[in-house]
């Protein structure tokens, strides 16, 4: 049963159940108020390691350590599996220093596919201070193992919300929000433009010299190929600019787009119907665009600091007003 919920997303969504693998991760989730069900131990001494109190409720059971090996998806098993009430985040208590530390900048997932890199992904969000997370239909499920382990816990340090289609994902989204695209095609390369590959997802690639003003106007773009090779609708042309220039209005999102499709059409809308950007990151001239965990980094690390700039300029307004 342990194994069967903890690889299959069906038995997972059915049953509301998820496993979580060691003592960091099961005790992240106690402390943000996750239901344990059922915690599986090798040692006593394991169980020391946890919030007693949390302990109380859950079902607590001795096994070998070779069964816990037998279960466990890590070279390394670390004698503690639990099974817990699949978490609702609109029901967590995260932590006070994650709350204080937070930004109004949110981070759309479209269509990651890749376990580690949308742990990775989710990790750097928590680490930047977003408010949130949204992940649309497509996405990897978020309580998968692998990208539970990549996630190092960041999936009980700031909400993640997953399995969204493009409709709800509005009404997700403070009042006011800018949604900002990271892509990988440079319109201020034309010359490169068709060596560029959409299938590093992500990130703009953007040659030619970085410290060049890069600014494109919208216009309305040629139509896309969807996977099967058949033409879809026209998308929109977004303005783009370099990630390291100011984007930052409040509230503020930016999308990631897939490993191997890039951006879907619904978020270039989303981003046209909000007056949102393109953000490119310029990379070496023949390099590949950058892996979307990569890019996430980087663009929501810029977001932050861009973020925090604005919050010390305006405390500094406050203290020494202009004379009018």
């Amino acid at each position: 049963k342990v194994v069967t919920i903890a690889k299959s997303k069906k038995f997972r969504d059915h049953h509301g159940k998820v496993v979580l693998e060691g003592p960091r991760l099961i005790k992240d989730a106690l402390e943000a108020g996750a239901v344990l069900q059922s915690l599986f131990f090798s040692t006593v001494g394991h169980l020391k390691e946890l919030p007693e109190a949390k302990l109380k409720r859950a079902n607590l059971v001795k096994v070998k350590f070779e069964d816990i090996k037998s279960w466990s998806d890590l070279v390394t098993p670390q004698g503690l599996i639990g099974i817990f009430s699949k978490p609702d985040h609109a029901k967590m208590s995260y932590p006070a220093a994650q709350l204080t530390s937070s930004l109004p900048l949110l981070l759309i997932c479209d269509n990651i596919r890749d376990p580690g890199n949308l742990g990775t992904i989710l990790r750097s969000a928590a680490g930047a201070g977003c408010e949130k997370v949204l992940l649309t239909k497509g996405c990897v499920d978020p309580w998968e193992p692998k990208v539970l382990r990549a996630g190092m816990g960041a999936h009980f340090r700031l909400p993640v919300i997953a399995n969204l289609d493009w409709e709800s994902v509005p009404s997700n989204l403070p009042a006011g929000v800018q949604v900002c695209v990271a892509d990988n095609k440079d319109p201020g390369a034309q010359a490169e433009t068709a060596s560029v590959s959409r299938g590093a997802g992500g990130a703009a690639s953007a040659p030619g010299n970085p410290k060049a003003p890069m600014k494109s106007k919208p216009k309305a773009a040629p139509e896309r190929e969807d996977e099967e090779g058949a033409v879809g609708v026209c998308v929109p042309e977004l303005a783009a600019q370099y990630y390291y220039e100011n984007w930052t209005q409040t509230p503020v999102a930016v999308v990631i787009g897939g490993e191997t499709h890039g951006l879907s059409p619904d978020a270039l809308h989303l981003a046209a119907s909000t007056g949102g950007k393109r953000l490119v990151i310029p990379v070496v001239s023949g390099v590949d665009s950058l892996n979307s965990a990569i890019a996430a980094g980087i663009v929501l690390f810029e977001g932050k600091r861009q973020l925090l700039r604005r919050q010390e300029q305006e405390d500094e307004r406050q203290k020494f007003p202009v004379a009018g």
